[in-house]
C-alpha cells in the first residue's frame, strides 16, 4: 500500500518541528520544500538528521527534502509555512504584502503538483492568507484550512487550566475568529472545564486576565525569545490537524475557513469550529455565542476584509 504524502513548504523553524511531530507518527511520508536562494541546503540538513532518529524514535517512513515540486507530487496535504516570520514588536498584518507574494507562488507551484492536496495555512497574517491560497489554487474552501484557532485554542486551554489547577486535556474550549493579536475571540461563554462552565470556576477579572494573556500569546513569546518567534505550540496544532486528515478521524478543531454565511458572515476566511476528515473539511459548525462574542466575531471579518482590499498582488 502506497503511503500518504505530506509537504511542508518551508523549514524554518516552525516547518523543521512540524517534520519532527509529523514523521515520529510514522503515518505518512514527508517532504520538506524549500527555495535554496533563502534556505541554502538546510532542509536537506534538516531532513537527514531526523531520518538517522529513526531507528530511536522507531518511524519507517521517509523524509527527504527537495528544491523543487515533482518529489512532491500527488502529496495529500500540503502546509504552507513559506514567508517571513514575526519579528519582536511585529503584528502579523506587517507581514502582508511581502508573505502574499511568496504564498501566492508558492500555492500555484504546490497546486499543479498535488491537484487534490488538501492546503493548511500557516503564513501571516493567517486568515488574509488563506484567501490567497483559494485564489491562487483553485481549490474549494474545504481543501483550504487556516491554522490559527488550533493554536490559539491551545494557549487559552493552557492559561485556562494553570488559573483553575487542572489538566489542559479536560479543558474544552475554542478561540475563534480572526488569528491577530485583537481579532482572536476566546469563546468563554462556551469553555467547559471537566463539564463545568469556565464562569463558575474563575471570576471575571481572572477569566479577563487569561484571555489577554491568550491574545498576546504569540507577542509574549517572541517577547521572551528575543529573536524568531513560537515554533513548538504551533507545529503540536498543525500536526493535530493533519493527523485527523490523513487518519479521517473527524475531530473538531477550530480553523479558518472561508465562511458562507456561518455567523452572518460571507466570502472571508475567519476561525470557527470544522470537522477535520480524509479531503479537510468535513463540515463547518457555528457556536453559540453571546452577543459581546458574536460582535467581536463580525468585527474580526471586518479587519480581515480590511487587509483584503490592501493586498497588490
Amino acid at each position: 500500500m502506497t503511503r500518504k504524502k505530506v509537504t511542508i513548504v518551508g523549514a524554518g523553524m516552525t516547518g523543521g518541528a512540524m517534520a519532527q511531530r509529523l514523521i515520529e507518527r510514522d503515518i505518512c511520508d514527508v517532504i520538506l520544500q524549500d527555495d535554496p536562494q533563502f534556505a541554502g541546503t538546510m532542509h536537506f540538513g534538516k531532513a537527514l538528521d531526523e531520518s538517522q532518529a529513526a531507528s530511536w524514535e522507531g518511524f519507517s517512513s521517509h523524509i527527504s527534502a527537495t528544491d523543487g515540486w515533482e518529489e512532491t507530487k500527488d502529496s495529500d496535504v500540503v502546509i504552507l509555512t513559506a514567508g517571513a516570520p514575526r519579528k519582536p514588536g511585529m503584528s502579523r498584518e506587517e507581514l502582508l504584502n511581502s508573505n502574499a507574494a511568496i504564498v501566492k507562488a508558492k500555492v500555484e507551484q504546490a497546486a499543479q503538483a498535488s491537484p487534490n492536496a488538501v492546503l493548511v495555512i500557516f503564513s501571516n497574517p493567517m486568515d488574509a492568507m488563506c484567501h490567497v491560497a483559494i485564489q491562487a489554487s483553485g481549490f474549494p474552501r474545504e481543501r483550504v484550512i487556516g491554522q490559527g484557532g488550533a493554536l490559539d485554542s491551545a494557549r487559552y486551554r493552557y492559561f485556562v487550566s494553570e488559573a483553575v489547577g487542572v489538566s489542559p486535556k479536560d479543558v474544552h474550549g475554542y478561540v475563534i475568529g480572526g488569528h491577530t493579536d485583537t481579532t482572536m475571540v476566546p469563546v468563554v461563554s462556551q469553555t467547559l472545564v471537566g463539564g463545568i462552565p469556565l464562569k463558575s470556576l474563575l471570576t471575571s477579572a481572572k477569566i479577563d486576565e487569561v484571555v489577554s494573556r491568550t491574545m498576546r500569546g504569540g507577542a509574549e513569546i517572541g517577547e521572551l525569545m528575543k529573536v524568531g518567534s513560537a515554533f513548538y505550540a504551533p507545529s503540536a496544532g498543525t500536526i493535530a490537524m493533519v493527523e485527523s486528515i490523513l487518519l479521517d478521524q473527524n475531530r473538531l478543531m477550530p480553523c479558518s475557513v472561508l465562511h458562507q454565511g456561518e455567523y452572518g458572515i460571507n466570502d472571508v476566511c475567519s476561525g470557527t469550529v470544522v470537522q477535520l476528515g480524509e479531503g479537510g473539511i468535513q463540515k463547518v459548525f457555528e457556536m453559540s455565542l453571546d452577543p459581546s462574542e458574536q460582535e467581536r466575531v463580525t468585527a474580526a471579518a471586518v479587519a480581515t476584509q480590511d487587509l483584503l482590499d490592501q493586498l497588490t498582488i
